[in-house]
């Protein structure tokens, strides 16, 4: 398992909601979430095969910027 850490510009529940279906909808993230009480909005995801660049791809999708950290 593998676990990513994303600065992202998901500020609030609002646009929780709006990722939500697209972070769901790919089986092969096991769990995500999101810390908007950190001023960097960090998104963590666990999976077991999807590279950084993937889950970029559908956060950017959902309409949001998602930048890796390392």
């Amino acid at each position: 398992m593998k676990t990513y850490q994303f600065k992202t510009n998901i500020k609030c529940g609002g646009c929780i909601a709006t990722v939500t279906p697209y972070l769901n909808a790919n089986n092969e993230i096991k769990h995500w979430s999101v810390d908007t009480d950190n001023k960097d909005k960090i998104l963590t995801v666990e999976t077991e095969s999807l590279s950084h660049q993937a889950i970029t791809e559908i956060v950017k999708k959902a309409g949001y910027q998602a930048e890796p950290l390392t």
